[in-house]
């Protein structure tokens, strides 16, 4: 089991290793396939394209949401290629989040020269 916050340090690590070497341009999905190649290499646990069934009262809805990423099953990250992030981005992760019972994730917008301008780090106060 690995602390939140080191798994969050490797996280952003790999993020910018990635983009120092793709750059900015590419489909949201080669990003997160590099991503998860890095992550995976460190010893983490993760899974892509989680499907999100929604609970509501007492019925189970599955839904079409998937979650782009989850790592060592309680960060998400959401990958984005976006002009900006913007607040719905922001709520999504948010109820992802809720949903989900995790504690932290990431919006990664990888359309950005600088990578540490296209990360949001977000925290489910659960």
């Amino acid at each position: 089991m690995y602390d939140i916050e080191d798994v969050g340090k490797y996280i952003l690590k790999s993020t910018v290793k990635v983009h120092s070497f793709l750059g900015p341009g590419l489909l949201e999905s080669a990003y997160q396939r590099c991503l998860i190649y890095e992550l995976r290499k460190t010893g983490l646990k993760v899974e892509s394209e989680v499907l999100l069934n929604i609970v509501y009262e007492k019925i189970r809805i599955e839904s079409g949401y998937r979650l782009d990423m989850i790592v060592e099953d309680n960060i998400i990250i959401e990958n984005k290629t976006v002009e900006k992030i913007l607040p719905i981005h922001e709520a999504q992760l948010l109820t992802y989040l809720k949903l989900k019972n995790c504690s932290l994730g990431y919006i990664l917008n990888w359309k950005t020269v600088r990578i540490k301008d296209g990360i949001k780090r977000m925290v489910n106060h659960l």
